[in-house]
C-alpha cells in the first residue's frame, strides 16, 4: 500500500487528510484550528488588516498529520510516500537571507507586519493602484496576464505597503515568500532564498511573473511602485514549476517531527482553489467554484483556445498554474460564506450580549445557550428563506462587504441592501445576501463567456456546496445551469494528495492521478426555468444597484 497527504490550509484551519494513492480512499482525516488566530491576534478587522503567525502553520502541520496518522491502521506512516501542501493565496511574508520569515526571530515575534499577510487583508490598497497606474504607462503592461488589474490582495502590494509602514524590519527583510512555498522549503530544509523552489500557480497569478518577459517585473519597474523595493527582483526568482514537481524529501527532523520517514517525497505547494479543482476532477469546459468564505473559480483550457486571448477583470491566466499543458484561469468573489457569517454576527450581538449579561443563569449554562443558538442560525435562517418565493419587489443586496476580487478587482467598493420596507425580517434579507452571492457569481461566469471560454458544466466544492442546498439551488437557478457537488468534504486536500501521488511517482500525470483516485459526486441541482426568469430581472437591477454604487457612492 501507498498514501499520501494533502494538507489544505484555510483561513482558519489546517485540514490534513491521509489518502490511499492508488485508488483514492480516504483513510483519515484531521482538522486543527490556529490557536492564535482563534484568539483574534494581530488583526484589526476595522482596518481590514488580517495576519497570521507562522507558529500557527508549523503547530496545526505538526498535530493535524499526528492526529490523522493515530486513526490508521498500523503501518500507515511507513508506508506514505509524498506530501503536498495547499494554502490561501496571495499570503506572503517578508523572509531574511536565512530564509527565516520574520517574525520567527525573537526581536519581531509579535509584530504583524513581519508575519503573513492572509489573502483577505486590504491594506495594500493605495499600493495596488499604484501598480495598476505605473503598469498602464510602462512599456510592458505587467498586469496584462492577471485581468489587466493587480489587487491589494497579491503580493507585490502587501510587501510594498509593510515595508512602506514599518521601517523596524526593513534592514531584516531580503524576499518574500508565498505560504504555500513555504511549506514546502521548511519541511525540505530548502529555505534559503536561493535553493527555494517557487510555485507556478502563485506567482504567475499574483506576482506577475511570465516566462516571456524572464520572469518578475524588472526592478526599475517595481522600484518605480515603491522605492524600497528596489533589489528584491535579483534576490528572488526566475524559475517557477508546476505542482507535479517534486521539491524534495522530508528532512530527518520533520520526519521525526510528523511520525514519517524521510522517503516522503514533498510536492510543490499550490493555491487551494487550483488544487480543490484537481481534487474535483476538472477537464477543459468545467467550471469549478471553490465555495467558502469568500470563493475562488477555476478553469482549465487547452493552448489552442486561448490563443491571442488576455481576458480582462479576471485572476490571471497562468500557463500550468492548475494541470501541466493547460492554461488556468481564476476568478472569485472577495465574500461569500463570510457575507453569510457578517450577518449571523448581527443578529447574534443581543444574544450574545444580553444573555452574557444575565445574572439569573451561571456562566457554563450561558455558553450552552449562546453555542447553540449560534450553531442553529444559518441552519434556521436557511429553511425560511427557502420557503420565500422569488420575486422581483423585495429586497436587493450587492455583495461586495468584503471589495469585489472579479470581474474587475475593486477593493474600495462596499456592500449594499436596498428595497427594505417594515415587512423585511430576517429571513428575507438573508434570502437576498444569498441572490446577490449568486448574481457575483454569474458577473463571473458572464465574463468567461464574453470572451469566447465555453463553460459546459459547474462543479461545487467547499462546505457551504454540501451542506446549503439554499445557496446551490439559487446558484443554479442564477447561472441556468446544473451544478454538481463533489463528493469529498477536502476537495482541496483532497487534490493535494493527487499532487503528492504525482510528485511520489505513483502516478505519471494528474490526469492518471484523478482517474485512478476520483472520487465522483455526492449531489446534482437542476436550475428551475421559472425561477431564472424571475433572477434575470433581478439580476439587471442588481447590474445598475452596483454601477450606482461604484461610482456615485465609493468613487
Amino acid at each position: 500500500m501507498k498514501y499520501t497527504i494533502g494538507l489544505d490550509y484555510g483561513s482558519d484551519s489546517c485540514r490534513a487528510v491521509i489518502i490511499d494513492a492508488e485508488t483514492g480512499k480516504e483513510i483519515a482525516s484531521s482538522v486543527k484550528y490556529y490557536k492564535r488566530w482563534a484568539a483574534g491576534k494581530y488583526c484589526d478587522p476595522h482596518k481590514n488588516q488580517y495576519r497570521q503567525h507562522p507558529l500557527d502553520y508549523i503547530e496545526s502541520l505538526e498535530e493535524s498529520v499526528k492526529e490523522a496518522l493515530s486513526k490508521s491502521p498500523k503501518g500507515t506512516a511507513e508506508n506514505v510516500v509524498g506530501i503536498s501542501f495547499d494554502t490561501t493565496g496571495s499570503t506572503p511574508a517578508l523572509i531574511d537571507k536565512d530564509g527565516e520569515v520574520l517574525s520567527l526571530r525573537p526581536e519581531f515575534a509579535e509584530n504583524p507586519n513581519a508575519m503573513f499577510v492572509l489573502w483577505k487583508d486590504h491594506t495594500a490598497v493605495k499600493e495596488a493602484a499604484k501598480i495598476n497606474e505605473v503598469a498602464k504607462r510602462w512599456p510592458i503592461d505587467y498586469t496584462a496576464y492577471e485581468g489587466g488589474i493587480y489587487s491589494s490582495e497579491w503580493v507585490w502590494a502587501k510587501m510594498a505597503h509593510v515595508l512602506k509602514i514599518d521601517e523596524t524590519i526593513r534592514d531584516a527583510a531580503y524576499c518574500w515568500i508565498e505560504h504555500c512555498d513555504w511549506m514546502s522549503a521548511l519541511i525540505t530544509n530548502t529555505t534559503k532564498p536561493s535553493d527555494i523552489i517557487r510555485s507556478r500557480c502563485a506567482a504567475g497569478h499574483k506576482a506577475m511573473w511570465l516566462k516571456e518577459w524572464d520572469g518578475l517585473p524588472t526592478d526599475d519597474f517595481l522600484t518605480e511602485v515603491e522605492p524600497l523595493l528596489k533589489g528584491y527582483r535579483d534576490r528572488l526568482f526566475k524559475e517557477t514549476y508546476t505542482s507535479d514537481v517534486k521539491v524534495g524529501n522530508l528532512t530527518q527532523e520533520w520526519a521525526d517531527r510528523l511520525g514519517l520517514t524521510t522517503n516522503v517525497a514533498v510536492g510543490v505547494g499550490a493555491f487551494d482553489c487550483h488544487m480543490g479543482a484537481v481534487g474535483a476532477e476538472i477537464g477543459p469546459k468545467t467550471f469549478v467554484r471553490v465555495i467558502g468564505t469568500s470563493t475562488c473559480d477555476i478553469m482549465i483550457v487547452p493552448y489552442e483556445s486561448m490563443h491571442g486571448k488576455l481576458i480582462p477583470g479576471i485572476c490571471g491566466q497562468v500557463d500550468g498554474s492548475v494541470v501541466s499543458g493547460m492554461i488556468g484561469l481564476e476568478a472569485g468573489q472577495s465574500g461569500f460564506g463570510d457575507i453569510y457569517a457578517w450577518f449571523k454576527s448581527v443578529l447574534a450581538w443581543p444574544i450574545e450580549n444580553l444573555i452574557k449579561e444575565s445574572s439569573l443563569i451561571d456562566q457554563a449554562t450561558k455558553d450552552k445557550l449562546i453555542a447553540e443558538a449560534l450553531d442553529k442560525m444559518i441552519p434556521a435562517l436557511s429553511i425560511e428563506a427557502a420557503k420565500i418565493p422569488v420575486s422581483e419587489s423585495g429586497v436587493l443586496a450587492i455583495d461586495w462587504m468584503n471589495g469585489r476580487r472579479t470581474p474587475d478587482a475593486n477593493q474600495l467598493v462596499k456592500g449594499t441592501i436596498t428595497g427594505l420596507n417594515l415587512a423585511s425580517d430576517a429571513p428575507i434579507i438573508f434570502k437576498a445576501l444569498v441572490e446577490a452571492t449568486a448574481f457575483g457569481s454569474k458577473a463571473i461566469v458572464d465574463r468567461f463567456i464574453e470572451n469566447g471560454i465555453e463553460i459546459e458544466s459547474v462543479i461545487g466544492i467547499g462546505g457551504i456546496s454540501l451542506k446549503s442546498p439554499l445557496v446551490m439551488q439559487t446558484l443554479a437557478d442564477v447561472l441556468d445551469m446544473p451544478i454538481k457537488v463533489a463528493k469529498s468534504e477536502q476537495a482541496c486536500a483532497f487534490g493535494a494528495a493527487m499532487f503528492a501521488a504525482v510528485a511520489a511517482g505513483v502516478h505519471p500525470t494528474i490526469k492518471e492521478a484523478q482517474t485512478a483516485m476520483g472520487q465522483g459526486f455526492a449531489s446534482e441541482y437542476k436550475p428551475n426555468l421559472e425561477n431564472h426568469k424571475v433572477y434575470m430581472a433581478l439580476y439587471d437591477k442588481y447590474q445598475k444597484l452596483g454601477k450606482f454604487t461604484e461610482t456615485e457612492l465609493f468613487s
